[in-house]
């Protein structure tokens, strides 16, 4: 790719401000990377997430757009991990949703809506229904726990804190890539295009740009990292309950990441004892294996969200983007996110963002 422009500082070295790095070095730009906490990315809302790659079990919540950008980044990432310094797990096999018995209304209201996303989104592969013997030839294990699910084949999943780590050790060995830990930047600390200063200014910060994009809140998810020997899973799987439905994604090493609560709060505090029974309980009645499980972690962080709960890039001043408001979807989306604002950063315009209904605005002054 052919870039015009020759420099670059992005703020943020989360999710999107790592691959964004990565990407534009790889296409031969001098990239700065500014980022207020550590390499370790603590701080940010990818290190926490599940990092489930699942448009069609997402439609349950999220609009057709999120949903084509979901089905997009499937067959997209592995592209981005190919080149990376470190292998990232990345699997396909599809997403098992499951239910008991006393919530099968809730079950047939789930089927009813991804029915319709199929409709809308025919290059989704269509949701199959299962009994019991279906059930166990997926997951020997939950056969005779469940005697109905629904599988969404073609769904995924990857290690998101692998892949983090990956990214870091790819921009390390970059010589086009300069790293700059506890640095907290924002868009005024530079004047791009100017005799000295970067071509352009990405800010990918999160929660962080607050102060620039006032429309942003945080939402609140709790997430338990527990070792499990004892249960053998091989895809995400998920739980239909009315009020709080699960998600178990089972990492390498006998790592389950369990989570469902979403809180209209951007409180950081820890995990409460009512949401960690909740998941624990929840995680158990799917899978008695559960009850051995040593928890690694019991983690808590507020995704960024716009009103709408819909991700957007902008251009508020002449050469400064912003990409924000990956809400819940951030792994899911990111791919889809990236391609439309290197579109736009080379071409000045983006295909991919009318296709996928992204929202962007500019300044009119790039």
């Amino acid at each position: 790719m052919s870039l015009p422009f020759q420099s670059v500082a992005i703020l943020g070295a989360g999710l999107m401000g790592r691959l964004l790095a990565v990407s534009l070095a790889q296409a031969g730009c001098k990239v700065s990377l500014h980022e207020a906490g550590s390499p370790d990315a603590e701080g940010a809302a990818a290190r926490v997430a599940a990092a489930m790659l699942a448009p069609l079990a997402e439609s349950a919540v999220a609009p057709v757009s999120v949903v084509r950008m979901g089905q997009y980044g499937l067959s997209r990432w592995p592209e981005l991990l190919a080149p990376l310094a470190q292998p990232v797990f990345f699997q396909r096999e599809g997403t098992l949703v499951l239910w008991h018995r006393q919530d099968a209304a809730e079950a047939a209201r789930l089927a009813r809506v991804l029915a319709h996303t199929g409709a809308q989104v025919p290059e989704l592969a269509p949701m199959q229904t299962l009994a019991g013997e279906a059930i166990a030839a997926l997951e020997p294990s939950l056969g005779q726990r469940f005697a109905q699910g629904f599988y969404l084949p073609g769904e995924g999943q990857l290690d998101n804190r692998a892949l983090l780590t990956s990214l870091l050790a790819t921009l390390h060995a970059s010589p086009n890539v300069t790293l700059h830990w506890q640095s907290p930047r924002e868009p005024s600390d530079f004047s791009p295009g100017s005799n000295g200063q970067p071509d352009w200014v990405i800010d990918c910060r999160g929660l962080g740009a607050r102060p620039q994009w006032t429309a942003l809140r945080g939402v609140r998810g709790e997430v338990i990292r527990v070792h499990a020997p004892e249960v053998a899973l091989q895809r995400p799987t998920r739980l239909v309950h009315p009020r709080y439905p699960l998600y178990i994604a089972p990492k390498p090493g006998q790592i389950f990441v369990i989570g469902a609560t979403e809180i209209e709060t951007d409180d950081m505090s820890p995990a409460s004892v009512r949401s960690t029974l909740e998941l624990l309980s929840a995680a158990y009645a799917v899978h008695s294996g559960f009850a051995e499980a040593r928890i690694v972690e019991i983690a808590t962080q507020c995704r960024p969200t716009l009103p709408d709960n819909l991700p957007a890039i902008r251009q508020p001043w002449p050469r400064v983007l912003q990409i924000n408001g990956l809400y819940r979807h951030g792994f899911m989306i990111a791919p889809a996110m990236l391609d439309a604002a290197m579109e736009l950063l080379t071409q000045g315009h983006s295909a991919l963002a009318t296709r996928f209904g992204l929202a962007t605005e500019t300044s009119g002054d790039a």
